[in-house]
């Protein structure tokens, strides 16, 4: 296969872009297996998915770093997550990527994600319009230069607050007009979105954030024969939570309650520091177990920012539930892992099932793309099993 795509990373100096971008460079560079990688299985072997060495990256950020010192990172320290040496030996491919990157967009994205920034070229826009503009210029240049076929915009920035009041548009015109509204209403994450989706690019949230989850987006999306998905990558607890707890039912062991703490040192969690931001985390964590269960057991969710772990993440999570003769019982497990190494395998999945999807001139939401998110659109099936039966079922048709 010949096709040029691209794949744009907002938030392209964070753990999960920088892991991503290593990760292709490996795997183009044969340093690495296919681990993790959901795309690989050998049922999708057919599919003729893009290769490695034709996906081209670039992407938004609002901190002035560089992707070799976000790489030594992880790769350093007590917390390291990945080999010094993989760092080394694609050194040259991260400073390529570097080249690509573009000063993003801050609006309405929060204080805490604002004072990430020190760097002086990011966009402070006036208005919704104004910064479509500028990312859409970003986007259309990368397109052309790379010369690429088709382009995916995936959003792996910091987690947003919610907006506390927005009337929902739920035709395009209604949501073009509040770009030009003195108070624009709509999220960084939102304004990636449509800037995106009316270039005819795909756009996956890979975040909490709000991202294209308006009626209006979707019919963007279809108006402009183009594609979208999210939110929020399910990497660990959550993934773990979507497998288990569809077991319990099905045994008919009745969850009494569900604890979930979650600590952890990285960026993300430096954001999820702020209550604001963090209850837009939880409330996406939280929100699946009533579906799966068809009741709603007592649930608490907590996330810490532990400087020290870096990038490493712990999960404890008590569950008690009740069986036979009303005992009650139970089980307990801890979940250690590094966030960005879970998280990018699952991000450049994405990317190449998304753009088969293009390929196959599909539009609007991609719901069979759930079993990859907390809270997919499209769908309220959170049982891990069913929603992977839906990608082998889209991977089957001709």
């Amino acid at each position: 296969m010949s096709r040029r795509v691209g794949l744009w990373l907002i938030g392209a100096h964070g753990g999960v872009a920088t892991s991503v971008v290593l990760g292709l460079a490996a795997l183009q560079r044969g340093l690495t297996d296919q681990c993790g990688l959901v795309s690989e299985l050998p049922i999708f072997e057919d599919l003729n998915l893009i290769d490695w060495k034709n996906i081209v990256v670039g992407g938004h950020d609002i901190r002035q770093t560089n992707s070799l010192a976000e790489a030594q990172k992880l790769a350093g320290g007590p917390a390291a997550a990945i080999p010094e040496k993989t760092v080394e030996q694609c050194a040259d491919f991260l400073n390529e990527f570097d080249q690509r990157i573009r000063p993003g967009v801050l609006f309405h994205c929060g204080p805490t994600i604002e004072r990430l920034s020190h760097d002086d070229r990011v966009r402070r826009v006036d208005s919704g319009r104004q910064a479509v503009e500028k990312i859409q210029s970003d986007l259309r240049a990368f397109a052309e230069e790379q010369e690429c076929e088709s382009v995916i915009v995936i959003n792996l920035a910091s987690t947003e607050p919610m907006p506390s009041e927005l009337n929902i548009p739920h035709t395009w015109d209604e949501a073009a007009e509040l770009l030009d509204h003195s108070e624009c209403p709509y999220p960084a994450s939102t304004i990636y979105a449509i800037s995106a989706l009316d270039l005819g690019f795909g756009y996956v949230n890979f975040t909490p954030s709000l991202g294209s989850c308006l009626p209006a987006l979707d019919r963007l999306a279809h108006e402009r024969k183009t594609v979208h998905i999210g939110r929020d990558g399910k990497t660990g607890e959550t993934f773990l939570k979507s497998v288990l707890a569809p077991a319990f039912a099905r045994r008919n062991l009745q969850i009494m309650s569900w604890v979930g703490h979650n600590i952890f040192g990285n960026m993300d969690g430096q954001v999820l520091d702020d209550p604001v931001n963090k209850k837009t985390k939880v409330d996406s964590k939280d929100q699946l177990l009533g579906q799966m269960l068809g009741y709603d057991p007592q649930t608490h969710i907590s996330i810490e920012y532990i400087r020290s772990l870096g990038d490493w993440k712990t999960a404890w999570d008590h569950i008690h539930f009740k069986g036979f003769l009303g005992t009650p019982m139970i089980m307990q497990f801890t979940w250690q892992g590094c966030d960005s190494i879970l998280a990018a395998p699952l991000v450049i999945d994405l990317c190449r099932f998304t753009e088969m999807a293009l390929r196959r001139g599909q539009t609007g939401t991609l719901v069979f793309l759930a079993s990859f998110f907390k809270s997919p659109m499209g769908t309220e099936e959170n049982d891990f099993m069913e929603q992977f039966q839906m990608l082998t079922d889209w991977a089957a048709q001709e």
